[in-house]
């Protein structure tokens, strides 16, 4: 018996949202990798690429987190500015 969950089953919204994680996940794994990867000569990871990859994931989704925040703020600023000029152009009961 699998507990894996057919694909049909999952809606659009949560396949986009899947969809989104994964860009940016991947784009933050890029971005690290390329700042922070330097030695190819070992297969360790040195202590340095370590720290660099960790702060540099850090920043990402703290930079993310930021985005996101004004975003909504943005989104309510303009939703009340809307609901404004709606109750002033007297197209809702003020």
């Amino acid at each position: 018996m699998s507990n894996q969950v057919p694909l049909d089953s999952l809606d659009k919204e949560q396949l986009k949202t899947f969809s989104d994680f994964l860009m940016s996940y991947n784009k933050l794994s890029e971005l690290c990798f390329i700042d922070c990867v330097t030695d190819f000569t070992t297969r360790e990871v040195r202590g340095s690429e370590e720290r660099c990859a960790l702060n540099c994931m850090e920043k990402y989704l703290k930079m993310n987190q930021r985005i996101s925040q004004r975003f909504q703020e943005f989104q309510m600023v303009a939703n009340e500015n809307a609901l404004a000029m709606a109750q002033k152009t007297g197209q809702l009961p003020g």
